[in-house]
Order: structure tokens, then sequence, then C-alpha cells
């Protein structure tokens, strides 16, 4: 059924009440609902909206009485990791999380509410649960979009995880009971609705014209205007002046308070767009049905830069086509300024869309006339029909000729493209010897060595610019970025201040053996966390405005205050900044538990990364009894990629501890430091990693492998890499998290594993009974007995010869086991950080395999570094890593990504003309925690084998869209690095100087 534009909303003379639920996604829904809402109020009626979404985004367009906006968010939509990334595994966990874990408490309290307001109608856009929640009060209900979850998650499960599938069709389900769809233009398949009624676009009015707003800039007539609508400028995204054509300014909307060049003019965040959409040349940014909607309608020539997986684009897009309204921009010419060929491409545009701009307005009627009782709606599907759709579209959109989608796209910003992020580096990049002359001019070296590395010369003098950024009238420009305004407020520059160093690792060999025992090759990479730290008087301390606050609200005096700052914060959509009174961590005069810490830090999901930091004062607090009298500032600037399977945690946590330890006096060994920062990672945070990570970090050598036995942290020492090798990192671009249910299930796995060997072994020991005469009837083998009581009382798996595993055991270890039948004929499996869920399948056989080989994999790996160089020995090596990927594979902890980029390393090693030139890379493997991150390579210390690492990059962008980062030299740990303690020269005497 169509409705054509002329159809509007008169005055109804029933007064009506009406529920619209808005889904988390993005400003775009709230957006479009505005508009809606808006003409139901103007004829008469109460509209509560349920919104997740700011409230400006509804009162600087309606002042009404009859607006009521209530803040609960029930559906989480896509998960982003930036402006440009969809997380398809993180969508679904976290819808799983808001809307599926506690779904009856939801229905429950949503169907009361529901009454308590007496609604006429509830209106989704898109929230699944509410059509249900409306059935179940017995009240009507009508969905507002585009597009539906069941079709963007559809394709998500078959990428993510089948066990995410339920999740489809229960939003299937619970969209079935909505009487019917009204459909925007720009439409995805939404097979779940029984049926459809079309409306037009649904745009916001102008309030201005073209020349009101040019004239209020300052633009003039001839001068060419971008409008850049990311939804926010990308985070660590610095715009440049040479991005834009000769004549032309472009207006940002939602930037970050980062430096913008003088031809770029910052919207404020709650800017009414439309208007500036209406007064610019044409707009940079991403499709989504706003900015789709509005450019359609305004006329404005739209270059668009796709997102990977939101499904919703590619029909977004082809509308935009269609009405000669779009040009595509490749991802790295919009990250590396190449922008003039396009927006000359854009002005030439000629936009003919012709259609209804009033949708708002014919869906208010529509929504009103269903209220007051009209039927609009006809069954002719059955609910089956639509709830098999719902799966089979998103199946079948995989399927497309044509379309490799066997590697996950999304993840990509610029630091992948550039290497350059706030993440990865300060916010100055030193050129020559300036760096070293600018540290040693403005600070003093009390203690301590640069060691002459480049990124501790860096972060030194992004520690003097804070210093101007703080002396408003030293700064030329007041567009900072947030987390460096803040920083600049952080240090008391009189004090001294305390700097520390903790490198990421590359996991050569024994990564998630580590928990079993085994031994374990890490080389500590270039990449590090650098931390710089300031105990002071309480009284001295620069607090922020709401911990002054905090504390006058109380009546207290200075008392102790953690405050820190964490640069990169924008990258990973987090908080930059986190502060608490060190007494919150007492309880009843003794160190809280880690137990209540951690959910201390769980309360706040975009501050939690604070525990990683935190957490470490409550672990020294624990372990070692430090009390904590004076207030401590911290800076963390971490260039260890997040999410990659690097340790970018155990950098922060040992850079973080290594910083406290010298500011207060304690002198702990780095091996005694790792060990401790493990607890952090292990009870604060919550993720079961083994030690490794920390040990790499905080023992590590440069260009040597630690070797360590994890029982629980045996340090053999450093391992020389012969000059003839050399290891590279590639990264995926598919993010791991040690905390992921996948590690946590395969650890889990293989201490039942370990549980059912010592259970085996003890039904084996001989019952050495003596017989009548005094004499035993059986005589066993002493050291027989002796192999048997120690497997008995296994502490490690990895203790368990590979021959011995086979002959006794293997065949006793199931594939997978239920958690609720391993406690009734087990018990517990004695591993302190992993809980067995009773009704969870484990594997078992994999996880257990798995150490047990590695284990021998690494010492055979060990001795080969050793052996003579030559072919074979490269050779060996090689496929010993080969075999450790292919047993992660087995343990369910592969990923698409790294099994492509190991393919592309066999690929090169075998090709003829490898082969023929004496091939260079010899194998590769899945690194850490797996399912995600990078892959170690293992090559000939030479330039072709740069070359080759450097056309898997290129193969694999080819392939997928993704262009990976490299990761290629290395550094000294934090043991080695020490700390330094510097002092900031005064102006005065550097004038004298």
């Amino acid at each position: 059924m169509r409705i054509n534009e002329t159809d509007g909303v008169s005055a109804s003379s029933k007064h009506l009440v009406f529920a619209y639920y808005v889904t988390g996604h993005g400003f775009g829904h709230a957006t479009r609902v505005v508009e809606v809402v808006r003409n139901l109020i103007s004829a008469g009626h109460d509209v509560h909206v349920v919104t997740g979404a700011p409230d400006f985004v509804f009162t600087s367009e309606i002042q009404s009485p009859r607006l009521f906006i209530r803040k609960v968010l029930l559906d989480c939509g896509a998960v982003q990791a930036d402006a440009l990334t969809v997380d398809r595994l993180a969508s679904l966990e976290k819808y799983s999380e808001t809307a599926v874990a506690p779904r009856k408490s939801i229905l429950k309290d949503e169907v009361e509410w529901l009454n308590s307001i007496k609604a006429d109608l509830v209106v989704s856009d898109v929230v699944p649960v509410a059509c249900r929640a409306a059935a179940d009060a017995g009240i009507r209900s009508v969905c507002v979009t585009n597009f539906s979850w069941d079709f963007i998650y559809a394709e998500y499960v078959m990428a993510a995880g089948h066990h995410h599938r339920s999740i489809v069709w229960q939003i299937a389900e619970d969209y079935s009971h909505c009487e019917f769809l009204i459909r925007l233009p720009g439409y995805c398949p939404m097979p779940a609705f029984r049926d459809v009624i079309d409306v037009p676009l649904v745009v916001r009015r102008l309030h201005k014209s073209r020349k009101e707003v040019r004239k209020e800039l300052g633009i003039e007539d001839d001068v060419k205007l971008l409008i850049l609508n990311f939804g926010g400028q990308p985070a660590g995204w610095k715009l440049k002046e040479e991005y834009l054509p000769s004549g032309w300014k472009c207006l940002v909307c939602g930037a970050s308070d980062s430096q913008l060049p003088p031809n770029f003019i910052k919207l404020p965040k709650d800017a009414y767009t439309p208007d500036f959409m209406a007064a610019s040349d044409c707009m940079l940014g991403k499709i989504g049905y706003g900015t789709v909607s509005e450019a359609l309608a305004y006329k404005l020539p739209f270059v668009f830069v796709r997102r990977d997986y939101f499904n919703e684009e590619p029909f977004l897009r082809n509308m935009l086509e269609f009405y000669q309204g779009g040009v595509e921009m490749i991802r790295r010419d919009l990250l590396t300024g190449h922008w003039k060929p396009y927006l000359e491409r854009a002005i030439s545009l000629k936009p003919c869309y012709e259609g209804g701009i009033n949708g708002g307005e014919v869906a208010a009627h529509i929504l009103q006339e269903t209220a007051i009782g009209k039927n609009y709606a006809s069954d002719k599907l059955s609910g089956a029909r639509r709830l098999r759709d719902a799966i089979i579209f998103g199946y079948e959109l995989q399927r497309v000729p044509g379309r490799d989608v066997s590697i996950p796209e999304w993840y990509q910003t610029a630091e992948d493209e550039l290497g350059l992020s706030a993440s990865r580096s300060p916010p100055c990049t030193p050129e020559g010897d300036s760096t070293v002359k600018l540290s040693t001019e403005d600070f003093e070296i009390l203690h301590g060595d640069c060691q002459g590395l480049p990124d501790t010369m860096s972060f030194l003098k992004s520690l003097v610019e804070l210093d101007i950024i703080k002396d408003s009238d030293r700064t030329p420009e007041k567009r900072q970025m947030r987390e460096r305004k803040a920083a600049a407020g952080l240090f008391n520059w009189e004090e001294e201040i305390f700097v520390a160093r903790a490198p990421g690792r590359l996991d050569v060999m024994g990564g998630i053996a580590d928990y079993s025992g085994s031994l374990v090759l890490q080389m500590p990479i270039r990449e590090a966390c650098h931390v710089a730290l300031q105990k002071i008087s309480p009284s001295k301390q620069r607090l922020w405005k709401h911990a002054l606050a905090r504390h006058n609200d109380k009546g207290q005096g200075p008392m102790p205050v953690l405050q820190i700052v964490s640069y990169g914060s924008e990258l990973s959509n987090r908080g930059p900044t986190f502060d608490m009174d060190l007494s919150d961590f007492m309880d009843e005069g003794k160190p809280m538990s880690y137990e209540k810490a951690k959910k201390y830090f769980d309360t706040n999901p975009s501050q939690k990364w604070a525990a990683y930091v935190a957490g470490t004062i409550l672990v020294l607090m624990t372990e070692l009894g430090v009390r904590f009298e004076d207030s401590i500032s911290m800076l963390v600037s971490s260039a260890v990629p997040e999410g990659k399977g690097v340790s970018s945690s155990a950098s922060v946590e040992v850079a973080s501890m290594s910083a406290i330890a010298a500011a207060h006096g304690l002198n702990i060994h780095p091996r005694d430091l790792a060990l401790l920062c493990q607890k952090v990672e292990n009870h604060i945070v919550g993720a079961p990693c083994g030690v490794m990570d920390q040990m790499a970090s905080a023992c590590g050598e440069a260009n040597k492998l630690l070797a360590m036995v994890c029982q629980p942290a045996e340090l053999l020492g450093v391992v020389e890499i012969p000059s003839h090798i050399r290891f590279w990192g590639i990264d995926s671009g598919i993010r791991h998290s040690v905390g992921g249910a996948d590690y946590g299930s395969v650890r889990a796995g293989a201490f039942m594993g370990r549980k059912m060997i010592k259970s085996t072994a003890s039904g084996m020991l001989p019952q050495s009974l003596p017989s009548s005469n005094g004499i035993n009837n059986i005589e066993p083998e002493v050291d027989g007995v002796e192999l048997l009581e120690a497997e008995a009382s296994l502490d490690y798996l990895c203790n368990l010869s590979p021959h011995r595993f086979e002959a006794l055991y293997a065949k006793n270890i199931p594939e997978s086991i239920v958690g609720e039948e391993f406690s009734k004929n087990y018990g517990d499996h004695n591993d302190p950080v992993t809980v067995i869920d009773p009704k969870r399948t484990y594997f078992v056989r994999a996880p257990v395999c798995h150490p047990i080989y590695e284990n021998f994999r690494v010492k055979a790996f060990k001795a080969l570094l050793t052996a003579a160089a030559s072919d074979d020995q490269l050779t060996s090596l090689g496929e010993l890593l080969y075999q450790c990927h292919y047993s992660y594979s087995a343990c369910g902890l592969g990923s698409d990504g790294t099994d492509r980029l190991v393919q592309l390393v066999q690929e090169i090693q075998h090709s003829k003309v490898s082969k023929s030139k004496d091939g260079t890379l010899f194998g590769a493997k899945i690194t850490g925690g797996g399912s995600g991150g990078t892959i170690c390579v293992i090559g000939r210390n030479s330039l072709r084998s740069s070359e080759q690492v450097l056309e898997i990059q290129q193969r694999y962008k080819d392939a997928t869209g993704y262009l990976p980062l490299i990761i290629e030299g290395s550094s000294p740990g934090a043991g080695k690095f020490g700390h330094l303690r510097i002092r900031r020269r005064s102006v005065s005497l550097k004038l004298n100087q």
C-alpha cells in the first residue's frame, strides 16, 4: 500500500497518547522520529519518547509540554568502533546483553509503563521488544523504519557465530506482533512484517535560508562550501588545510576538540544540520538514512565513504546513485586527503530527486488514524514464513556472485592506512634531533636514561606541549582534543614527574599454552606504553572541577585523589579521563576485595579501561601492604595497538605499576612486578590470561626472545635471535579480546581435561594391599608408579609428555562435555579465573592436546634457533609455527582473517618465484589469545622478505578492503628501561641558558 504525499495530519477531536520507542543506533533514528513526533504533537496528542539519545535532539526542535522523554536504551543497534567501523560479533553480544539477558524484566517493566501512561498506540523505530511489550499490554503497535534488525543481524550471525542465531529469530518474532510497517524510501528487505505502507522521505524542515546561514558564517557566495558529516569527525583523524581545493571551506559536524586548519570551521555538536546542509555545495560523509534523505531533499551532492558490514547502506546507496546525487570516495583517499577530484565531480552533478519529503507528516497521519481505530493491516503471510524469510534473506545476501565474504572488512581507521593516530603517538611527531634537544632543554632528567628511544623522546616533547596548552595566553589555537585539555591541567610543573615505559609483545611461540605451564618464547615489540606519574600532596594537586565539587559536597578538605588521563580514547570509544578518591579502595579499614573492585570498574563501561591502570594500586595495597597517603596524577599514552593480540593491556599494566613503584620508592623485581600485574588482569579486569604477556613486557630485552616456563613464571633468560632470522607481526583487522568467551571456554576446557587426566591416573595406581601372610600380591614397577603418582597430582598439563598422553589418557578425553555433567563427575576444575557454566558445552580434547604438544613444539623451536643456519633450519622453524596455528583452530580460536594471512604466507613460500630465488618466508601462526588479532611470521632477515611481507599486506587489502598493520622491530622491557625522574625547567632558567 502506498500513501501519497498530500495525505497530511489534521487535528483529531480525540486526545491520544503515543509511546514512541527509538533504537540506540546513532542519532539518525532520533532525528527522523523528531519530525513524526512534531506532527503528532501539533495535532494535539501526547508523545512519550523512549530513547537513549540526548534530550537536545528532541527539545531543540520541539518545545511542548506534550513531549515526554524517558531515557531507556532497549537495543544497542550496531556497535561501531569508530565512524566507519561496525563490529559484528560485538553487535550481537551487546544486543544479547542489553535485550536478551534482561528480556523478562524488560517486558514486565514496559507493560507496566505502557499501562501507566494509558498508551493508545506503540510506535517503534525500530526497537523489537517494543512490539512484543505492546502485544502483552493489549496495545496495537506500528513500526516506522527503512530497515529492521533481523535483516541487519542475519548476516552477522553467519560470520560471527551460529550460537547467536536465536537473536535473529527472537527479533523477527517480536516484529511479527506489529500490525504493519510504515516503510521509508531506501528500504531493506523486511520480511518479518506482515503488511507494509510506503510513505515519502521523512526530512527535517529548514529553519534558515542558504543566504542567512552563509551570512552568519561570514562565507561569501563565490566560496564553495563542503559539509563534513560523519556523525562526529573520526577519532584520531587530523584534517589538513591542503585537503580542500583553493576557494573551498569546510563545515565539520561534531568535530573533536582537535585543532582545525583555517579553512575548516567547527560546528557546535548541537548544530541544526539541515540548515548547514542546504547552505553547502556538497557533503562528505558516511551513508545513513538521515544524511541520504536530507541530501536528496536539498539536492545536495553527496561524496560518501562506505561503512563495512552495515547492511542498510547498499539500499540507501542505490537510491542516492539512482537520483544522481552520489559519488563514492575510497577510504584511503579520505584518510590521505585526496579529496579534490571527488569534490569537483560532486559539484558537476545534477541531483534529480523530485519525490515527496513530507514523510513525517504522512506517517503521523497514519499513526493517528490507527490509534483512533482504523485498520490498515492485512494478515497475508504466516508467522512461520516471515520468520524463515528473516533468516534466508540475510543468508542469501552473503552469496551474491563475486562477493568475497570470508574476511571481515571492518575495523579500519587512519591508524591502519597511514600509521597515524592519537593512540599510537603523542600529538607531535619529532623530526631529526629537534626532539632530543627540546626534551633536554625543557626537562631536567634527575634519574634514568632515555636510551635513545625515539618514542620516549617524543613522549617527553608531548609533556612540554601540555604546559603550553595549559597556559591559554600562550596557546595559539584553543581547539584541542579534550584528552589533551584534561592532561594539560594534570601535573604541577614545579614537582617531579616519574616516567615508565613498557612494550607490547609478539607471541612467537607458546601462546595460550602459558596457563598450562608451557615454555613460551616472546619478543618485546617496538611499540610501547608510556606512563607519566606525579605523586603530590593533596593540598597541591590540581583537581578537576567535578572532583573538587565532590569534595566540597562532602565537606571534606584535601584528600588523596587518583586522576588519570588516557590518550587515544576516541579511537576506542571510551572516556579519556578517570578519577576516584583513593579512600574508595578501602573497605572497613582494609583494601577492598578484588571482586568488589571488578564491580566498581564495571559500573561505567566507558571508563572500564581504568581498571588496568588504577587496579595496579589496589594490587600493591593488597599484596604488598602499600598505603598511599598522597594524591596521584597519571597520563597514559600507549602506541601498542589495541585488539591486535600484541598485549596492549599488559603494557599498560606494567608501565602503570612501574611508574607507581618508582614514585613510591618500591623496589620490585621485574618478574614479581609481572606477577602482580597478572593479578590486575585476572581479578580486577576479569580477563583469564596467563602470565607470559606481563613477563615479556616487564622482563624482555630488545631483539631477543624471552624464554619462560609458566609454572608460574620461571625465567630461563633470553634467547638470541640469529642474525639471519627475522620476525614480523601482521594484523588481521579482526579485533581480539583475551576477555572473550571463546578464550575463557578453551581455558576452562584445558583445566577440565587436566582434572580428567588426574582422575584417570589415580584410578590406575595399583592397590598395594598385603595378603594374609603379609606379602603383597602385586609387585608394582617402582618407576611406573612414580609416574602415575606424578600424573595423579598433575599441576600443569605441559608436564605431561606427548607419548604418555597418547599411551594412557588420550582415549579417555571426550571431544566435549556439558558443564553440569563435568561438575557431577569430577567436581571443580580447579582454575581460579574461570567458572564452569552448568548449561554450556565445553570442548575438551582440543584444548588439552594443544598445550601438551605446544610445549614440545616450543622446546624444539628453541633448540632449532641455536642450530647452524640453513634452509632446513628455517623450514623446520616455520613448520612448527604452522602446526601451532592449526592447533589453535582445532581449539576454536582461529579466525577467517588470520587464516587468510597464514594462507598468503604459504602461497608466497611455495610459489615458483620464491623457490627459484631461495625463499625468504617460512611460516606463520596466530598469536596470543587467538580469535583474531595478529599473526607472527618468520623469515630470512633480508630486503626480499620485507618486500614479501608488504606484498602480503597489499594482497590482503585487495581481498578484504582492510590494509593490515605491520609490526616489526623490538625494544627493551620495562625492567631494562627502568624509569625516568624528571623536573620541568623554569622559563627563567631556560632563558639564562
